[in-house]
């Protein structure tokens, strides 16, 4: 199964594909891809002649597939990308033909974004045999952490376990976001090497010790005075602070709990696995457990639904104040 890096390695090491049809949900890493193919590939002085971005809704498969077969003008192979590709949906299996005997001085690029092409059909089948086919999987909340880290690493930066989970809580999941606030915080903090829970609020705002992370830690450390602070921190800054998160960070907490109890190996990392955390967490989890049985947890996510559904002001016209008191107090009562 090929990766983003493997498809990386194998064009710098100069094993080019005649095609590369990138799909799936994560438009990021369907970009990564093409971003890279389209200013690697030919030299600067090439990409006038030799290289083409057309758009699907601007073409279709005959005019691709006719701009495919061409030769090149000044360099040894053309490059054809064409984004937004999903757009040819309805055509795209009238591109089995050409994907069975492609021209090989040409490198053909789909940017086929948030669908994927129907994998018993005989266009998938020809593309996965000789040519490269990348699904971009949507990453999922509780692996923003990783992404996270992975990236920074790329940027020779280190993060804490903590400050990871600081900013995912803060980014949300939108990966282009993420990518380009990383690449504003390498830019604002110096020689610094180990970004903290402490650089973070220092250099982008956030708390560090008011935000979603440490809500869910004092409610499952049953902390009322905390988790009554946080919520009031979270009321006066409501922009920042949308109860819809709250509460969707809450269900996610909660539904590990859950998952925890049912694990009979009691094992560190057995645990850590069975609820995708990091280990360094674990015990956050563990206490939360101890402190929250199956039953109580099903009370929880009826709370969390009926707060979800008045933060949406239906049935209610709540302050964000009473709504968050009425979280915490329900929860913890």
């Amino acid at each position: 199964m090929h990766t983003v890096q493997s498809i990386l390695n194998e064009i710098k090491s100069g094993k080019i594909s005649p095609i590369y049809f990138l799909m799936g949900e994560e438009s990021f890493f369907i970009d990564q891809i093409s971003t890279f193919i389209e200013t690697s590939l030919l030299e600067e002085g090439q990409r006038g002649f030799d290289q083409t971005v057309i758009y699907g809704k601007d073409t279709s498969i005959d005019a691709i597939v006719s701009s495919a077969k061409r030769f090149p003008m000044m360099a040894s192979r053309q490059v054809i990308i064409v984004k937004e590709a999903q757009n040819l949906s309805r055509t795209i299996e009238q591109l089995l033909a050409y994907a069975q005997h492609p021209q090989p001085t040409t490198t053909l690029v789909f940017c086929y974004k948030y669908k994927t092409i129907d994998k018993r059909k005989a266009l998938y089948k020809a593309l996965s045999k000789t040519h490269v086919v990348f699904e971009s999987k949507k990453v999922y909340d509780s692996k923003i952490p990783a992404f996270i880290s992975s990236e920074l690493h790329k940027m020779n930066l280190q993060i804490t376990p903590k400050a990871s989970y600081l900013l995912s809580d803060y980014l949300g999941n939108d990966l282009s976001k993420i990518s380009n606030e990383l690449t504003k915080l390498k830019l604002v903090i110096g020689h610094e090497t180990m970004i903290t829970p402490e650089l973070i609020q220092d250099n982008i705002g956030i708390s560090k010790d008011y935000n979603n992370f440490e809500l869910q830690n004092a409610i499952a450390q049953l902390n009322h005075k905390k988790a009554y602070q946080i919520v009031r921190y979270f009321s006066e800054n409501p922009n920042q602070h949308p109860m819809v998160v709250t509460v969707a960070t809450l269900y996610n907490f909660f539904t590990k709990l859950m998952t925890l109890h049912t694990v009979s190996d009691r094992n560190p990392k057995t645990l850590s696995r069975a609820i995708g955390v990091n280990p360094y967490f674990l015990d956050d989890y563990i206490v939360g457990a101890r402190n929250f049985p199956m039953r109580r947890i099903s009370g929880v996510f009826q709370t969390l639904r009926t707060m979800d559904t008045k933060s949406k002001g239906v049935d209610a016209n709540l302050k964000p104040k009473d709504l968050y008191n009425e979280l915490v107090f329900r929860i913890l009562n």
